[in-house]
């Protein structure tokens, strides 16, 4: 059965500092609190790519969610890859195969995040075996 959680999360990004700087290309540091159906918090990182066109990005992140989903406990993976087009976003993010723990074992599904009014919300769609 598919089920759903939705709600807002506070994010802090990181840039970690490497000897050699490629230009245009960064690494971050993730850290997440969630809110609302998902109750906990994630750290990550992320791999960014910056263009010429400011409205216009790249990025792949990896990110363990420790967290309660609907009362159920446990942690999780979550693998993003997006890409922002003159503005226009497309995301790709989905918890990792056999990544969950605990009360969250089993679990499949994907995350989608909506940015309004400068904050962030997601949206997740998940399944997990009975």
């Amino acid at each position: 059965m598919t089920r759903y959680a939705k709600g807002e999360f506070e994010v802090k990004l990181v840039p970690q500092t490497d000897e050699r700087e490629i230009p245009l290309l960064g690494r971050l540091s993730i850290d997440k609190v969630f809110h609302g159906d998902i109750v906990g918090s994630s750290q990550g990182q992320m791999l960014s790519a910056r263009t010429a066109v400011p409205a216009s990005a790249g990025y792949v992140a990896i990110e363990r969610v420790e967290a309660t989903i609907n009362n159920k406990k446990g942690s999780f993976v979550l693998q993003h890859n997006a890409t922002m087009s003159n503005g226009e976003f497309m995301l790709n993010i989905i918890v990792v195969p056999d990544s969950g723990t605990d009360e969250l074992t089993g679990i499949a599904g994907k995350l989608n995040i909506i940015m309004k009014d400068k904050k962030h919300f997601y949206e997740m769609e998940y399944i997990l075996p009975e």
